[in-house]
């Protein structure tokens, strides 16, 4: 095995990163979706710490995608 395919391996490794990201902003939302139906009146204070997540899970995946260019182009 060559240098270039452990690269392409490593990248596509590190790219599953994204697959989790995926999934959990699913998760997040559902469950979000899920609360505001059963108590509408308490989904206004619970938007924030929505967004909050959806950010913190969205920079996960977004960092897992550098890293696998990193390995790529480095």
């Amino acid at each position: 095995m060559d240098l270039a395919s452990a690269r392409h391996i490593g990248a596509g490794l590190t790219a599953m990163g994204l697959i989790g990201a995926g999934a959990g902003l699913g998760i997040l939302f559902g469950n979000y979706l899920q609360a505001a139906i059963r108590n509408p009146a308490a989904a206004a204070g619970e938007r924030p710490m929505l967004f909050l997540g959806f950010a913190v899970t969205e920079a996960m995946g977004i960092f897992a995608l550098v890293i696998a260019f990193i390995i790529l182009y480095a």
